[in-house]
Order: structure tokens, then C-alpha cells, then sequence
């Protein structure tokens, strides 16, 4: 099967210092896939280059079969990628309604598109919230939103960088269970997330990094076979 995103040893710098050594990683369209590592591995800048935010020296990426290495974020967002950033980003100052509707599109002519309605019957609570600002939600209603926001630019790839970072364990279930839901709609789904036990569950494939370098890739079988990566990697 084609990959639908591809990243081709890749180099990233910050300044002098070099943050990605040839980084690579594959992955398939409906493929749910994770991106795991301790704290300053490279995950972030990662998604970073995959997303356009941050691009790199070396390498190339390619994303549904077209080359987007060095590309402007808003090109590849154009093209069917939607981020949940790190720290969520919602906009403090415009309501829920307004942060969903802000960069709603169906570019890619989705014969079923996220809207409103949708949203708001994947997370209820965004439809009770939709007239407070974003500066007046909880940490979950936030990353509640910022999934939602994504969402509604229909992509064929979401990416979410911490996806349950710092939040309640209730808040946690209602996530993955958002995104189990989603496995079952056909998007691409990577995800940067420390809760091991959820991502066995629902990924296909993980790619652990660590310094800035792939240490390992492959199945969730093939990782649930290797305890010893698991504990020294990830310690767990």
C-alpha cells in the first residue's frame, strides 16, 4: 500500500544545535500510528517538519504521494493535514462556535464532512460551551476543541501532539474514546501521547525515537513482544 505520509531521514536543526538525525517514518492511509520517546526526544520537531512548522536541512517528506519537504505550514494544512498542538492553541478570545467555524473547510470534497452537528455529537460538551470564549475552558474542554477545530478542516491525516498531556483520568477515557471512534471513519491518525496502555489498544504501528533517531518500528504485536524496548525506551 502507498504511504500516504512519509518522512525520509531527516535532519532538523535549531540554530547549531541539531535536534533530528535522520529521522524516518511511514504510514499508510487509515493507519492509526504513534510517535513515542521520553521528553526531548525529537517528537515535537518531528511533527514539526511534517507539518511545516519547522523545516528541515536534510531528508525529504512526502505527504499523499507529493513532495512537501520545505513547504509553508498552510500549504500542507491545505492538503489534507490537520495538527492538535502541543498546549492546544485555541483561540483565548473568540467562543467555541467561533474556534470550530474559524478554519472549517471541505477542500478535499469529503462525501462526509465533519460540521457542527458532528463536532457537537462527538463531544457534547463543546455544544453546551459554544458560546464561551476559549480562555474560559478547562484543560479537557480545550483539547475537546482543538481536536474538533481540526476536524472540521476534514483532513485525511490528524496528528496530535500530546493528546491527553496533563489531563484528568476522566477527561483521558473521554479522549481515547474519540479516537477510537475515528479509527472506524478512515482517517489517518498519528498521535504523540506517554499513556502506553490506550495506544497498544487502538494503534497499528509505533515508531519510537530516541535522541533524535529511530531506535525502533514496527507492529503493535511486535512491540507487545518486546518488553525489554518498552522499559528501556519508555520505562515502562
Amino acid at each position: 500500500m502507498n504511504a500516504l505520509l512519509k518522512i525520509e531521514d531527516i535532519e532538523v536543526n535549531y540554530g547549531d544545535a541539531q535536534a533530528l538525525f535522520g529521522v524516518s517514518l511511514e504510514m499508510a492511509e487509515g493507519e492509526f500510528t504513534t510517535l513515542l520517546g521520553r521528553n526531548g526526544m525529537g517528537k515535537t520537531t518531528t511533527v514539526g517538519a511534517a507539518t511545516g512548522m519547522r523545516g528541515p536541512r536534510a531528508g525529504r517528506i512526502t505527504f499523499a504521494g507529493q513532495d512537501v519537504t520545505g513547504l509553508p505550514s498552510y500549504k500542507i494544512a491545505r492538503m489534507g493535514v490537520g495538527l492538535v498542538p502541543e498546549q492546544r492553541q485555541v483561540f483565548p478570545n473568540l467562543t467555541v462556535y467561533e474556534n470550530l467555524v474559524a478554519t472549517a473547510h471541505n477542500r478535499l470534497g469529503s462525501k462526509h464532512p465533519w460540521t457542527l452537528d458532528r463536532v457537537y455529537g462527538l463531544f457534547p460538551r463543546l455544544k453546551e460551551r459554544a458560546s464561551n470564549l476559549g480562555s474560559n475552558l478547562s484543560g479537557g474542554e480545550q483539547q475537546m476543541l482543538a481536536i474538533g477545530r481540526a476536524l472540521m478542516t476534514n483532513p485525511r491525516l490528524l496528528i496530535l501532539d500530546e493528546a491527553t498531556e496533563g489531563l484528568a483520568p476522566l477527561v483521558r477515557a473521554e479522549i481515547w474514546h474519540c479516537l477510537e471512534s475515528l479509527r472506524s471513519t478512515g482517517i489517518s491518525v498519528l498521535v504523540i501521547d506517554k499513556n502506553i496502555g490506550p495506544l497498544m489498544r487502538l494503534a497499528d504501528s509505533h515508531v519510537i525515537l530516541e535522541k533524535g533517531r529511530n531506535v525502533w518500528q514496527g507492529s503493535t504485536d511486535s512491540l507487545r513482544a518486546n518488553p525489554a524496548m518498552l522499559h528501556e525506551t519508555l520505562g515502562v
